[in-house]
């Protein structure tokens, strides 16, 4: 059986991380956004999962009805964050060459790793 090459092994654990650092920079400045009410409510959430801002278009606003706003408001949030863990999913798979195969292209398959 092979010996892992360790050099090897660290060198791309360092790239991995350094592309990983990147990715989670670069996602602060990525933004994602979701509606409710047909528009009415808009909800945008960085790739950092931050929310960064919360519109209602006046006529949204109903005094006898603020169960219904409410509602709106946290279905675009929810959708908005989802979107945004989706963004950050794809941007961070990609920096970690797709951890879930590590024996696949850009995995730890060819450093000679019992297992992988």
């Amino acid at each position: 059986m092979p010996q892992p090459n360790m050099q090897q092994m660290m060198k791309q654990v360092q790239k991995m991380q350094a592309d990983m650092m990147a990715a989670q920079e670069k996602l602060k400045e990525e933004e994602v956004e979701a509606s409710a009410g047909g528009g009415t409510v808009t909800v945008k959430v960085s790739g950092d999962l931050v929310v960064k801002s919360i519109a209602i278009a006046p006529e949204a606003v109903d005094a006898e009805d603020v169960e219904l706003l409410q509602d709106m408001v946290l279905a675009a949030i929810n959708e908005a964050l989802r979107a945004a863990q989706e963004l950050a999913a794809s941007r961070l798979g990609g920096a970690t060459g797709d951890l879930g195969g590590l024996g696949g292209p850009g995995g730890l398959g060819g450093l000679g790793l019992p297992g992988f």
